[in-house]
């Protein structure tokens, strides 16, 4: 079963799950989200990834909650298949054992505080002049050089800074996404390019410098409203759960109270919606509906029409009406019901996985490669491999 090897976990122990990066080791001076969600996705495939933590009190993401039988939940989520060792890196004695653990990586990451790897002797170009192969990942919020650079960024600031807390929530209200996207964001790029990195290094036998900034990640998930803003002159709208420039699209009630939200993307689907769910074929001719930007600007008649005819619909009756026109739509569900999902169940996504204080389920990683499995090791609990990693130290 998933998750049941033992957490003191040499690599060479994995047998036949021990996954593509079973030979790579990564060592992460990480905290909270961005540095611990990228090194997580390399656990999954099998890195040794060699997590170091302040004595005594470790990641900062360890104490956010107490959510999951005792421990934080954005730990749990990010840091399974980890070794926890505890180092004073501020010490002598800890640079030392950190330039030791370097010296034996494949891949260095970090996302201390802007100058701090450089105070520590592991900045990337003094790095770089001295382990050509390294492969080093510098994680920050606004990247090296300019105004920004020695500024201290998290999740919703760089939401704020990069404009998506402007076009999101309601027309009254802005909001930040309910989830840390900047730090996600960051983290898969970082994942990947890291992934590059080990391919190139493949081929050429050259590790690679890699930067990623929350700023820039962010930025480029911003591609649509940004050139929707610079070149059409205004921001996408805020509206709520429907979408700013495409109508009908959004949530709609039915009459037994269940949220549906519809999602239709061309003329086509509007007149097949018109005649099989609203039952009013001749609405497709009203100027105000013409075309998708008629039914932006007429949005609250356009709205009005369709709640009028869900309200007189079960959800069923409903749902049976978008079936039969193929329009794409989704129940609106709450996170207790998404864990319920049908399809996660029916596809065999849950898996359970190890921790200091007993087993919990966690999903599968999304992407499913033919013939490979993931590995899903146990969660660390605070220095839990400072013995081990040292002696394997002081093996070499």
């Amino acid at each position: 079963m998933f998750g049941m090897q033992q957490n003191h976990f040499p690599v060479q122990d994995l047998g036949e799950h021990a996954g593509v990066l079973a030979d790579v080791v990564v060592v992460s001076l990480e905290q909270a989200v961005a540095a611990p969600f990228a090194t997580r996705q390399l656990a999954d495939l099998g890195a040794r990834v060699i997590k170091v933590e302040r004595p005594g009190v470790g990641d900062l993401a360890r104490a956010y909650d107490t959510t999951v039988k005792g421990m934080a939940s954005h730990f749990v989520w990010l840091n399974r298949g980890k070794e926890s060792i505890e180092l004073d890196v501020k010490s002598a004695a800890g640079r030392e054992t950190l330039h030791r653990l370097v010296a034996r990586a494949d891949v260095l990451v970090q996302n201390l505080a802007p100058g701090a790897a450089q105070r520590l002797g592991i900045g990337g170009e003094e790095l770089r002049s001295t382990r050509p192969d390294l492969i080093i990942c510098d994680i920050s919020g606004y990247g090296i050089g300019g105004p920004h650079s020695d500024q201290k960024a998290y999740d919703l600031l760089i939401q704020c800074e990069t404009g998506l807390v402007s076009i999101t929530g309601t027309e009254e209200v802005p909001s930040k996404v309910g989830l840390s996207i900047a730090d996600i964001a960051t983290g898969m790029y970082a994942y990947s390019g890291i992934l590059t990195a080990l391919l190139e290094r493949q081929r050429t036998g050259r590790g690679s410098r890699i930067e990623v900034s929350m700023l820039e990640a962010l930025g480029e998930w911003m591609g649509y409203p940004l050139l929707y803003t610079c070149y059409g002159g205004t921001a996408p709208a805020r509206a709520g759960a429907s979408h700013a420039t495409i109508a009908p699209y959004g949530p709609f009630t039915a009459g037994d109270g269940v949220t549906i939200n519809l999602g239709l993307q061309n003329e086509r689907e509007w007149a097949r919606f018109c005649e099989l769910v609203l039952e009013m074929p001749s609405i497709t001719d009203d100027p105000q509906f013409a075309d998708n930007s008629s039914r932006v600007a007429n949005r609250i008649e356009l709205d009005s029409t369709i709640a009028g005819v869900f309200a007189s619909l079960t959800s069923e009756e409903a749902m049976r009406r978008l079936d039969a026109a193929a329009i794409a739509y989704a129940r609106q569900r709450t996170v207790a019901e998404f864990a319920e999902h049908p399809q996660l169940r029916a596809r065999d996504r849950w898996r359970p996985v190890p921790t200091p204080v007993g087993e919990i389920e966690a999903l599968v990683p999304p992407v499913t490669v033919a013939g490979n499995k993931p590995v899903m090791r146990p969660v660390p609990a605070l220095g839990e491999h400072t013995e081990p990693v040292l002696a394997w130290l002081d093996e070499q």
